[in-house]
């Protein structure tokens, strides 16, 4: 062998490993975005079932309504496996009441009942809003670990396959904004 041959060689491999290096930091870093939005994402789901707890305390709904309400924001803060289900349950139940004609007209005048029904529509669209960028940060880490690479030196470790997020939060009646996106505000 001659001495060019084993320098390519030699450069070859310190290429190469280079490059699995890189690619490994990339995964990890991948992992780290995904751990920071889903934070991000159960800080915005608790706050939203935090101001659903207080719309009930409110004295803003009728007794049966609030009861329900508040029981579904328990419900979504404290689901476990079935989290997706119970926020999903919670965004339909703000979605009724929000529909309900007698729930506008009984709003009229009351200082406090524009306040919180500002924060929630700001809640829900922290929701909506967080859970599009969890779910971007989990396809980009899929893709990145579904490449041959990554899947034969498996450069992911034993980091588990994050999962999406998928529920209904949007809390307009159809899921739809004035120019046709997706967008959760409250129902006029």
């Amino acid at each position: 062998m001659t001495p060019a041959v084993g320098v390519a060689i030699a450069a070859a491999i310190i290429l190469a490993g280079v490059y699995v290096s890189w690619r490994a930091g990339r995964l990890d870093r991948l992992h780290a975005r995904v751990e920071t939005a889903r934070a991000s994402l159960d800080a915005a789901l608790v706050r939203r079932s935090s101001v659903a707890l207080e719309l009930a305390s409110s004295g803003l709904l009728d007794p049966a309504t609030s009861l329900v309400l508040a029981d579904l924001a328990h419900n979504a803060r404290s689901a476990g496996q079935d989290r997706e289900l119970a926020e999903s349950e919670l965004t339909r139940a703000l979605r009724e009441v929000f529909s309900q004609p007698d729930f506008r007209s009984s709003l009229e005048g009351r200082e406090d009942a524009g306040e919180l029904l500002g924060e929630l529509e700001s809640t829900a669209h922290q929701v909506f809003l967080a859970r599009r960028f969890y779910n971007d940060a989990v396809a980009v880490t899929v893709a990145a670990r579904r490449r041959w690479l990554a899947r034969l030196l498996r450069l992911a470790g034993g980091a588990p396959m994050p999962g999406f997020f998928e529920i209904d939060d949007s809390l307009a009646p159809a899921g739809m904004d004035e120019q046709g996106t997706d967008m959760p505000h409250l129902a006029s």
